[in-house]
């Protein structure tokens, strides 16, 4: 796999043994001393270790991690098990340290760019910070002063709002209230965002004056419930559209209410371990988005397994925040930052760094103001990174590139071995590491699979780990995070200290928990960190969740994996025909199918995506008569098969696709981008489908190996 990821270089083969025997030297005699002074054996040692184990033996057995086999962990802190008990616990500790920045505007510009768009451009200040203290206080002030608008203990207020401190801040305030806080995407739909609201009935918003003048507006008048609109940055300009009987507030003066309110005679409602915190809205394969609920113990389970697997987390760290907070990644990691005494900085994907849209040239991207230690990124932020450091490498003389491939090549087989490189990282890649600020000393990285090459890449160029995790919504977030020292690519590591997983047959798919040499099966996560379920939907909790004998919950993910001699998990495979894009978006083949699927010219339709990439493609059956027809109008001349096989016919097959696509209002990313047509229709006979014509996905994938590869623009050999 290694030889598979080098780089290519064009060295003269002579010069090329020379340095070779140069390296071999410089290996031999930094050995030594590197072997005698260095960590890195531990480390090694720690790779080769066993992570997590059976229970017994039995097919079928639960894994746990060696360090929680007789016991899961499920408290941070002792007696610390709700929210509000862990932050005044940090508050406690950390008093007066920094815990949340953010960078100060200090200009905004209108670039105009070449095609005549404008593009609006920001040049930052430095980070202004609040400490542990502050933050408490405006928590407590702003949950106060929500009591005064209404809001009663155990009931539901909803935050839509971009990442920024206030977000964190209503969030603390909401906890320690015992308010169930209902997050929803700054990126979903309107019909999306009213589903959430009414099924929620909430009376209080929380946004920023931003998406209340963008998506907001429009959908007030399908909330009729909606009375409190309570804005984080100050106050909107138009006040006039808004329907009778709500009224916006800003966060500054709902504070100003909590400070001024006596609630001193007043019990406060503490919230219990098992109050709801959190309704998390996820996208759903029906396009109805769920809102999962999950507790105070749930979240304080799902940040503990994550706390473990980051070593010496504390106060030097500092992380940058830039992902969506109504993501369950980004929300625990800002919770594990929060209750560890790390600085939490924030940003956004188009400030993050110097390069980014939004940043003014020749002024500073959040990384290089911040330099973080910790940072989550998606697989889509870290191939733009990997694509731009190549594209950057492409530019060099030759002599550059051929040093930079050089150093690349030798450091991946140094890494494979367990090996540091201090040399290159301080000659070599010390620019690279830069683009994000240069302290970075772990990726933790989640939301979709990862290819091995991008990962291999941010390992050596980067000169830090890459954590790559895996975990849902409905498992608050935490399932498996992969230790610092395995630089292994392609596994997702072993369960965390906090939960345990077993595997269960799929006999459709032909998956058992017996097979050799590595068991496989669908995924079942278990512990303190399984939710409580879908807000209002008991049938799908039912099928989505099982209680065992012993009262433990478990999550039935309908994700494949396999389990290695290690411990650690492999995702192989997806149950469900939902499948998410690299960017994060969830497809449902389905969906696309069913729009698709009733145009004369289609006799029969497979939708495909994968989660390396951001588009959809698909197989067709074309109808024969139809596209004869259309053949014959486009002037194309040729056997069915040549009519079939022809590029220029597929182009307007997909003409055809994507007006259907839009009139059945499929979203853009769920328009298929490429096509194969098949000239030969799929029967039960072909083992492509079952007796009932219905698809048989992975034979389809596996007969259209080469297409897909095409269409997805690898080499074919």
């Amino acid at each position: 796999q290694a030889a598979k990821m080098k780089l290519k270089h064009n060295i003269n083969p002579l010069l090329l043994h020379f340095i070779n025997f140069i390296i071999l030297v410089y290996s031999f005699v930094t050995y030594i001393p590197w072997y005698i002074f260095s960590g890195s054996r531990q480390a090694i040692a720690k790779a080769k270790q066993v992570k997590a184990k059976p229970v017994n033996n039995k097919p079928g057995g639960v894994y746990r991690s060696v360090n929680s086999l007789h016991c899961l962990a499920s408290v941070l802190y002792p007696g610390c098990d709700t929210l509000d008990k862990v932050f005044k616990y940090a508050k406690t500790k950390f008093k007066d340290k920094k815990l949340l920045g953010t960078r100060e505007i200090l200009k905004e510009e209108d670039e105009i760019q070449p095609s005549g768009k404008v593009f609006k451009k920001v040049i930052l200040g430095k980070y202004t910070w609040l400490s542990y203290e502050d933050v408490y206080i405006k928590a407590v002030n702003f949950g106060n002063g929500l009591a005064v608008l209404g809001q009663q203990p155990k009931t539901n207020i909803a935050i839509f709002c971009e990442t920024r401190a206030e977000w964190m801040i209503a969030a603390q305030a909401c906890f320690m209230c015992n308010y169930q806080l209902v997050t929803l995407y700054a990126t979903l739909g309107g019909p999306a965002i009213v589903h959430g609201l009414n099924e929620t009935e909430v009376t209080t918003i929380i946004t920023s004056k931003e998406l209340m003048q963008t998506k907001l507006k429009e959908i007030v008048s399908q909330v009729p419930l909606l009375r409190h609109i309570i804005t984080v940055d100050g106050k909107p300009t138009t006040w006039s559209e808004f329907p009778k009987g709500v009224i916006v507030h800003t966060m500054a003066s709902v504070q100003a209410m909590g400070a001024k309110a006596d609630t001193g005679n007043k019990p406060q409602a503490r919230p219990a371990p098992s109050d709801i915190a959190v309704i998390m809205y996820t996208s759903g394969s029906t396009g109805v988005p769920k809102g999962v609920m999950i507790s105070h113990c749930n979240i304080i389970a799902g940040i503990t397994g994550m706390a473990e697997r980051i070593p010496n987390l504390g106060e030097k760290d500092v992380y940058i925040g830039y992902l969506p907070l109504a993501h369950v990644l980004e929300l625990s990691a800002e919770l594990v930052c929060l209750s560890h005494g790390c600085r939490i900085g924030y940003s956004s994907p188009q400030t993050l760094a110097d390069q980014s849209s939004k940043i003014k040239k020749g002024s500073k991207g959040d990384v290089t103001t911040l330099k973080p230690t910790l940072m989550a990124a998606v697989p889509e932020i870290m191939d733009r990174i990997y694509k731009n450091v190549m594209n950057k490498v492409n530019e060099m003389t030759s002599f550059q590139r051929n040093l930079f491939i050089l150093a690349y090549n030798y450091k991946m087989e140094q890494i494979s071995k367990g090996y540091s490189t201090p040399l290159c990282d301080s000659l070599i890649f010390r620019k690279v590491r830069l683009l994000l600020g240069g302290k970075i000393r772990i990726l933790l990285c989640g939301g979709a699979p990862l290819s091995a090459a991008t990962q291999r890449f941010m390992n050596i160029c980067f000169c830090c780990p890459v954590g790559q995790g895996y975990g849902l919504t409905e498992s608050a977030g935490a399932g498996t995070i992969t230790e610092v020292w395995d630089y292994t690519t392609g596994r997702v590591g072993a369960p965390l200290v906090c939960c345990e997983i077993k595997l269960m047959n799929w006999e459709e798919g032909g998956y058992y928990n017996s097979d050799k040499p590595y068991p496989r099966g669908e995924i079942l996560i278990g512990g303190q960190n399984v939710t409580v379920g879908y807000y209002k939907n008991e049938v799908r909790t039912k099928k989505d969740f099982s209680v065992d004998e012993n009262g433990q919950r478990w999550l039935h993910t309908g994700d494949i994996g396999e389990f290695h001699q290690d411990g650690c998990l492999k995702i192989i495979d997806r149950k469900k025909d939902l499948v998410k894009l690299q960017a994060g978006e969830y497809v449902s083949l389905g969906k696309v199918e069913a729009a698709l699927k009733n145009l004369p010219l289609v006799d029969n339709i497979c939708a495909y995506a994968s989660s390396f990439h951001s588009y959809v493609i698909g197989f067709v059956v074309p109808n024969q008569k139809e596209l004869a027809e259309l053949a014959r109008k486009k002037g194309f001349k040729g056997t069915w098969e040549e009519i079939c096989n022809s590029p220029e016919m597929e182009k307007e097959v997909l003409k055809v696709l994507a007006e259907a696509a839009m009139a059945a209002n499929l979203e853009k990313f769920e328009i298929p981008v490429k096509i194969r047509l098949s000239p030969d229709p799929w029967t039960p006979e072909t083992g492509l489908v079952t007796d009932a014509f219905k698809l048989k996905r992975k034979e389809l994938t596996a007969y259209y190996q080469m297409d897909i590869d095409r269409m997805y623009g690898k080499n074919v050999k």
